[in-house]
């Protein structure tokens, strides 16, 4: 079992791994990203009769090893992996959601769903919540109406009808509520 934990790692869905939300030890996991709080480091990790299977020199990276880098690893491990910001993770997560929720509510016939872990999040919009047909013209709208507001929206999903949030983690709730806002403007501006 091999967990990509680049992108959903390092504290981005409330937990340090994302795989920690269902129980799951992977044999092989990748890390990268938010890892080293910004610096060029990737890295592959797993059990031992895996990683010492490859010949010496067998396993390697175009971002692994740079002494710069590794420190700043260290130093993003111990703060992501402590409580305290775990816990503001997730308090990210759920005062967000909380906002998309509403944004489903006053919009049910073209949001689909509201999904995500922490503050990982992802909206669907659909012209039809029966059939579930991707309504991508609106996210093209709305994530421009974004932008011209001063909020980077990100079109997501198969079908390019979904918006996904990853913000800092590090956000107050004054900056999660005005970003919310401005994208619930937008969704209701490109109706």
């Amino acid at each position: 079992m091999i967990c990509d934990e680049i992108q959903c790692g390092s504290g981005r869905t409330g937990k340090f791994f994302a795989c920690e939300h269902y129980g799951i030890v992977p044999d092989l996991l990748t890390v990268g990203k938010s890892v080293a709080a910004g610096m060029p480091l990737a890295a592959v990790v797993g059990r031992a009769d895996i990683m010492d299977a490859p010949h010496p020199g067998g396993l390697g990276g175009t971002y692994s090893g740079s002494p710069l880098a590794c420190a700043a690893a260290s130093y993003a491990i111990r703060e992501i992996s402590s409580p305290s910001f775990l816990a503001r993770a997730q308090q990210v997560g759920e005062r967000m959601k909380s906002h998309l929720l509403a944004i489903q509510a006053e919009n049910p016939d073209i949001v689909g769903d509201v999904r995500g872990l922490g503050p990982m999040l992802l909206v669907e919009f659909v012209k039809d919540t029966e059939s579930k047909t991707p309504y991508t013209d609106i996210v093209a709208k709305i994530t421009a109406h974004c932008l011209q507001n001063g909020l980077i929206a990100i079109r997501a999903g198969l079908y390019v009808n979904c918006i996904r949030l990853l913000p800092p983690l590090n956000m107050t709730d004054e900056q999660i509520d005005e970003g919310m806002q401005v994208l619930r403007a937008a969704v209701k501006a490109s109706r």
